[in-house]
């Protein structure tokens, strides 16, 4: 006997570096998986489907939110993104850890439909930290500058819903990533996780 391999939801504010830390994890810790997002948009050159995302139509992708079959989505620039139930039950079935690097909106859809899901938010230390990452992007205008750091604070305001909250200090990754795997190592011990064990032991 196993238990179920746990959900844990790494989000937040753009310029938080939820990228870089998850990367780092999976380094840290080859055994969890990491899901395959369903998407509308078309596959870009040497993009495979099943790799780095499942290529749907638009309609498939509607019916299967309709069903129940996705457990979050949002739609940018046009095209739906979305994590399919279905991976994310066969791989926590196994008893693998899953990581979910998902925006803040998608998150609360999460734990509303999964409510033993581990959620974390990974914020920047102050305000003018992820401006100052934000800006040394050099690949975003003014506007888009104000728009992000106005969303960040509106996102933040959600961190209380979230079960951990992580600050990524610069140069902090690897800090990060471990603090993250130390929480992934207590959620795993968890009593009502345990329980597979506890039930088998009063057995005999």
């Amino acid at each position: 006997m196993q238990s179920k391999g746990t959900l844990v939801v790494i989000s937040g504010p753009s310029g938080s570096g939820k990228g870089t830390v998850v990367k780092r994890l999976r380094e840290i810790m080859p055994e969890v998986s990491l899901s395959v997002s369903a998407t509308t948009r078309a596959p870009r050159e040497g993009e495979m489907d099943g790799r780095e995302y499942y290529f749907i139509t638009r309609d498939d992708f509607e019916d299967m939110v309709a069903q129940g079959e996705i457990l979050e989505f949002t739609s940018y620039c046009g095209n739906y993104y979305g994590t399919p139930k279905k991976e994310a039950e066969r791989i926590t079935g196994e008893g693998r850890d899953l990581i979910l690097e998902i925006e803040v909106d998608g998150a609360s859809q999460i734990k509303r439909l999964v409510p033993d899901s581990v959620t974390i938010m990974l914020i920047p230390p102050t305000v003018s930290k992820l401006e100052e990452r934000l800006r040394g992007r050099g690949t975003e205008t003014e506007q888009v500058i104000s728009n992000r750091l106005a969303r960040a604070r509106e996102e933040i305001k959600l961190a209380t819903s979230y079960d951990y909250v992580v600050v990524n200090e610069d140069d902090g990754v690897e800090e990060c990533a471990e603090t993250i795997r130390e929480i992934i190592r207590a959620e795993r011990n968890k009593s009502a996780r345990m329980s597979y064990i506890t039930d088998k032991f009063l057995e005999n």
